[in-house]
């Protein structure tokens, strides 16, 4: 394959996205289209484009070479992720509607105080900053070894022209734009996930029913765990987890909650919300299938497989095993995972500072629309340093380790607003910070002395209980108030 092909599909798919840009953004660059598509996105577009936005390019990567150590049991996260995003349509988005939030994070400023308000803002900021930055990292990792490499990019100058093109069109009209891009680009990694798995059938010599039929007899095609407690996979952990994830990372995310606000009612927020949780499921399947098939084609042709998981898919498209052209739709693939994940990021995290951290509903149009492009180009060169911070360190042990302390800050979220919507207390609004502080703190002693006296390793539920630690230390603060629970 022509490595100026490739060069020239790049740039093509990139001046498509700033023609959407330009089409979305020259009547109205307002700050109210930036943050809020001025409420008028239409839902199918913004569930399509939630897709996207959830399979980032970690997941593209990641999830089919999971399925070499834990079998497919990621199904039964997603089974409960499907549950999660019906909670939000009926609790969480109603209380946004009605209260016509910007930024999520101000029903804290409300319903218990601004400490509390601010607190849960900045953790989304540390957690979406650092997380996203990652995501991107691993992501223009793979770019630069596979594509850029061969013009003798630096990984510098990788880095910059790929969130240079995510700022030129975003920092205009926002989540207006974003909710179009990202439906692109979401449609453009379900088709190119497709496309790998019609070539690796191809190269299996499989009919549809042949390829049924492989999947089916794999020892990898295992969804459900029911036996062993122990196991992190185990159904009743990986469910409620999949539950919880999708209420946190989702429900109390300004990322993913902002496309939703944009709506142009409750009604059309909740019926992208049930479209995109259904859509999800079979998105997911697919990628997982594709690990089966790829792992069955690598032991029917005595292919030796990388040592990282992360390292199966990428190397079965770049090194010629599924033919010349299928780096180009890798390529694309994984340009459309990284762009929807990271443009969407930067819009809310500039919305979340903008809002949350700066008051910028209190400026003049023209000068909070200067903050606003201030701080969109701010957060764009943060990423840069982050990412470059990533590659001197150079260990994706470490980024497993951001993966990990990102996890721990959204547990305090989840118990702030558990404890807003369901109980009637007040806390100390001045002890709410430190009550934040200390339950990341107290889950991983926790994690740590349960690991060392029982072998017992925490997976995704660690995030309840941090939740949960959250909501008693809020309780705790409430003790001698006289307004209590009903």
């Amino acid at each position: 394959m022509n490595h100026y092909t490739i060069l020239i599909i790049i740039a093509s798919y990139f001046a498509l996205l700033l023609i959407i840009a330009w089409i979305t953004s020259h009547k109205d660059n307002s700050n109210e289209a930036f943050f809020l598509g001025d409420r008028k996105s239409p839902w199918i577009i913004v569930s399509i484009g939630m897709i996207g936005t959830s399979l980032s390019g970690v997941t593209f990567v990641s999830v089919p070479g999971m399925v070499r150590n834990i079998d497919m049991t990621y199904m039964q996260t997603v089974f409960g992720f499907f549950f999660g995003y019906i909670i939000i349509a009926q609790v969480l988005l109603p209380l946004y509607y009605r209260l016509q939030l910007t930024s999520i994070y101000s029903y804290l400023d409300g319903r218990i105080g601004r400490n509390s308000y601010k607190t849960g803002a900045s953790f989304f900021l540390l957690s979406k900053t650092v997380g996203a930055a990652a995501r991107l990292y691993l992501v223009v990792l793979i770019l630069q070894q596979y594509v850029f490499r061969m013009w003798n990019i630096p990984f510098a100058v990788t880095v910059i022209i790929c969130i240079l093109m995510v700022w030129l069109y975003t920092y205009r009209s926002g989540i207006k734009t974003i909710i179009w891009t990202d439906t692109l680009q979401a449609l453009c990694l379900i088709g190119m996930l497709v496309v790998i798995i019609w070539q690796v059938k191809d190269k299996m010599d499989l009919s549809f029913h042949g390829m049924a039929e492989t999947l089916y007899q794999s020892p990898h095609f295992k969804i459900f765990e029911f036996k062993d407690w122990h196991s992190t996979q185990h159904f009743a952990k990986q469910f409620l987890s999949g539950i919880f994830i999708t209420i946190v990372m989702t429900g109390l995310d300004q990322d993913m909650m902002q496309k939703n606000l944009s709506c142009k009612n409750l009604k059309s927020a909740q019926k992208n919300m049930y479209t995109y949780g259904f859509a999800f499921t079979p998105v997911n399947f697919l990628f997982l299938c594709l690990g089966v098939l790829l792992i069955t084609m690598a032991a029917q042709h005595h292919i030796t497989l990388p040592a990282m998981n992360d390292d199966i898919l990428p190397m079965f498209c770049t090194s010629g095993l599924l033919g010349s052209s299928i780096l180009v739709f890798f390529t694309i693939g994984i340009i459309a995972a990284a762009f929807s994940s990271a443009d969407s990021a930067l819009t809310a995290l500039t919305t979340s500072f903008c809002v949350d951290i700066l008051g910028i509903e209190k400026e003049q149009a023209m000068q909070a629309k200067r903050t606003r492009l201030g701080v969109h180009l701010g957060i764009s060169i943060l990423f840069v340093l982050i990412i470059l911070i990533f590659k001197a360190v150079n260990s994706r042990s470490v980024i497993d380790a951001i993966y990990m302390i990102a996890s721990y800050t959204y547990g305090p979220l989840l118990g702030l607003f558990v404890f807003g919507l369901f109980t009637k207390m007040q806390p100390r609004d001045k002890y709410v910070p430190f009550v934040c502080i200390l339950s990341p703190i107290i889950c991983y002693i926790t994690d740590t002395l349960v690991k060392q006296h029982t072998g017992y390793v925490f997976g995704y539920e660690m995030l309840m209980l941090n939740g949960g630690i959250t909501f008693f230390g809020l309780w705790l603060c409430t003790l001698n108030q006289k307004n209590s629970l009903n």
